[in-house]
């Protein structure tokens, strides 16, 4: 269930002349926006723009890129994208990121989307950049690491319910045995988890964890070089992608992201704008439930100033 508050009716001229005049004169109007563009979904967003562009021959989001700053900028320069288009950036800019890449956002969206829904994005992001996902991938990683990227990436997964539960207890045994020999990268672990449906992973990894006594994320650990622990890294959060239903997958991003230690904005602004539409709603009640502590109490006292009134906009808070 979304967690986004918005008019069943709206005038996009109307919201075009205010967010015009929010944005003339000396200083921004930043409460107006986001009463405004905080309140709109992806259609709405959409004809707005239009309208924009069509009444005043400007590009609204480069108009807000402008306006705005920090955090808050980012978080609105992607709450105007089209979904999609949003994703494409999300992944680019994982991809690229320096001087770590961003894995799990590379991986949640590999794994979480269907395979359907994947592809929209892939096409999206071809159409930005002018290349594919894989051909960025293959360019910017190497060895083992690289392999699997392109493999959870490049799979257009069967999306059926089926389970083969002989298949599950050959394919769980075959892990098995790479584990204990510490074959982590084996080529028969990256074909299991890349390429069967989820469901039939989801399968083989519950007969994994009843025959050997615990989860194969717990045993795909080592204490050896970084090239190796960024490869079981993306490979543990692969599997958690697809193990966990997409609700309880991002209660955990965002709990880590809003830890008492230092907020990750990146993370945090990535799981809300991106599920306010979708089941952040869910996910909220799922972090109340684990926390003892709302989402938006939680963000209130984590982040500060047009960022946080704007997330918690998003998370359907009304103040």
């Amino acid at each position: 269930m979304a967690s986004l508050i918005c008019p069943q009716e709206f005038s996009p001229i109307n919201d075009a002349e205010a967010i015009r005049k929010a944005c003339k004169g000396f200083g921004t109007d930043e409460k107006a926006l986001i009463s405004i563009l905080g309140h709109r979904n992806a259609s709405q967003r959409k004809m707005i723009r239009k309208t924009y562009e069509e009444m005043y021959n400007e590009d609204l989001v480069k108009r807000l890129e402008s306006e705005l700053s920090g955090h808050f900028e980012k978080a609105m320069y992607r709450w105007m994208l089209d979904p999609e288009e949003r994703d494409a950036v999300i992944l680019h800019v994982a991809i690229k990121e320096k001087p770590i890449p961003d894995y799990a956002s590379i991986v949640e969206l590999s794994c979480i989307y269907s395979p359907q829904d994947l592809l929209v994005v892939k096409r999206a992001y071809q159409a930005r950049y002018k290349r594919s996902v894989e051909e960025d991938l293959a360019q910017h990683f190497t060895g083992e690491l690289r392999k699997l990227l392109v493999s959870v990436v490049g799979i257009y997964r069967y999306d059926g319910d089926e389970i083969d539960a002989r298949l599950a207890k050959i394919e769980a045994d075959i892990i098995c045995n790479a584990i204990k020999n510490k074959e982590f990268n084996h080529e028969e672990i990256v074909r299991i988890i890349t390429t069967r449906s989820k469901t039939q992973v989801r399968a083989t990894l519950n007969r994994y964890k009843d025959d050997h006594g615990s989860s194969l994320t717990k045993h795909l650990r080592d204490d050896g070089e970084k090239a190796a622990n960024a490869f079981l890294g993306v490979l543990r959060t692969t599997i958690r992608c697809i193990a966990n239903d997409p609700q309880t997958y991002y209660e955990k991003v965002i709990r880590r992201a809003l830890m008492k230690s230092g907020t990750d904005e990146d993370s945090a602004t990535k799981v809300i704008v991106s599920r306010a539409e979708k089941d952040l709603e869910v996910i909220k009640e799922l972090y109340y439930k684990r926390n003892s502590m709302s989402l938006d109490h939680v963000v209130s006292k984590h982040t500060s100033g047009d960022y946080r009134a704007f997330l918690l906009t998003l998370l359907g808070n009304q103040n």
